[in-house]
């Protein structure tokens, strides 16, 4: 006879984790203390400082741009890098996660001030552009873009359109345009990705009032709305030789600016998820239907299971790309498939969670359909999951469905 399992209201699986349903594998034993405090004063400066702003600035179409030297003085720029922040990768990571349960958008702009800026000046720049541009990126003074992405030139940024060459006297001369670019429109100084006259790809330090050089803002986006994004134009713009990254050759330079980006999107994403579904499991406590709550009906719960599986399962991935990273051992196959993942994880998150809010999940009074929307975005930039997919099947097959 087989022994009756005892009930299940009588057996709390989560007493030691009531604080977070949505870590059922208590991902925070993984972390240091360090990484935990730096958590913790994050969560309570997004909660006094940004939070309060989100409803307001999504309205409006625009970025708080007060609060950039706030985010300098908190050490959020130049997190990973020796002469600044100096932390670890887990570090910038757990950063973006706070600063994401926000806004995608507010973590958008310290992800591409720390990856796609920062971070290629410190990897490929001289000791003169790394002295002229980084301490005032790292305290605010500066806004950094990056420009790769094209009209005609998004998941394939091999056949990009803009060019740069050489011009009598010295410098070079930049043409052509970008895209869809993050702070592209408020940025001092932006890295700008084009082919020179032997049709290799080289980056370009372009600066705010440069001749030739505009920017125009891109209006009416029903995702990122806090984001400021850009359309870049170069005409005959003339860069000095002092504005050439040295160190930067070929594809694999921007390819591997975004490989440092996808690392802190893959762990940003998870903290919209936690917003999203935070919000769910507390109206569906509360809601009341056909006289019961929400909250004890199986399709909710199933909802609410899945989503704190998922983001569960999304931690410890991010976690072990922030130990490989740290170690060094971080490959870009194992970025694109965090990437991926936990982006895909989010988005279904926010769908869930807006189904279960029903019409409340469409009003901006809940972060929801704020995040849902957002969500759709970051799981297209920087590589779409179906291009992540394919990236991951050439390396598991070796066939390349690309070309």
């Amino acid at each position: 006879m087989v022994e009756e399992l005892p009930a299940f209201r009588n057996y709390n699986f989560m007493m030691k984790n009531k604080e977070n349903p949505s870590d059922l594998m208590m991902s925070d034993a993984l972390l240091t203390q360090d990484e935990l405090s730096l958590r913790e004063s994050l969560k309570k400066f997004v909660a006094k400082k940004i939070t309060p702003l989100l409803q307001e600035a999504h309205r409006k179409e625009e970025f708080p741009k007060h609060l950039v030297k706030e985010l300098g003085e908190m050490g959020l720029f130049g997190i990973t890098l020796k002469d600044y922040g100096n932390m670890n990768s887990l570090s910038y990571g757990l950063a973006m996660q706070e600063l994401e349960k926000a806004d995608s958008a507010i973590r958008s702009f310290c992800s591409v001030q720390n990856s796609l800026v920062m971070w290629p000046i410190e990897e490929f720049g001289s000791e003169e552009q790394k002295s002229r541009f980084l301490p005032k990126l790292a305290t605010g003074e500066f806004i950094g873009c990056f420009g790769l992405t094209e009209s005609d030139a998004g998941s394939d940024p091999v056949n990009m359109k803009t060019r740069v060459k050489k011009v009598a006297g010295g410098g070079y001369e930049l043409s052509g345009s970008k895209m869809w670019i993050t702070n592209g429109h408020d940025a001092q100084v932006g890295i700008i990705w084009a082919k020179n006259e032997e049709q290799e790809i080289v980056g370009v330090l372009i600066e705010k009032g440069m001749k030739g050089f505009t920017s125009s803002k891109i209006q009416g986006k029903f995702s990122l709305r806090i984001s400021s994004t850009a359309e870049l134009s170069f005409d005959k713009v003339l860069i000095p030789e002092e504005n050439i990254l040295p160190k930067a050759k070929g594809i694999k330079s921007p390819l591997r600016c975004l490989n440092e980006a996808r690392f802190g999107i893959a762990c940003g994403v998870i903290g919209a998820a936690e917003t999203v579904f935070h919000c769910a499991l507390d109206y569906a406590k509360e809601r009341e239907i056909f006289g019961k709550k929400l909250a004890s009906f199986q399709l909710a719960q199933a909802k609410l299971v899945e989503m704190s599986q998922e983001i569960s399962k999304a931690k410890l991935l991010a976690i072990q790309l922030g130990r490989l990273k740290e170690q060094k051992k971080l490959s870009p196959i194992q970025v694109s498939l965090g990437k991926m993942n936990n982006c895909k994880m989010a988005l279904e998150a926010a769908r869930k969670a807006r189904d279960l809010l029903g019409a409340y999940g469409i009003v901006d009074d809940f972060p929801v359909m704020r995040h849902l929307m957002n969500l759709e975005t970051v799981n297209t930039y920087e590589g779409t999951e179906d291009i992540h997919r394919l990236i991951i099947g050439r390396e598991i097959t070796g066939h390349s469905a690309f070309y």
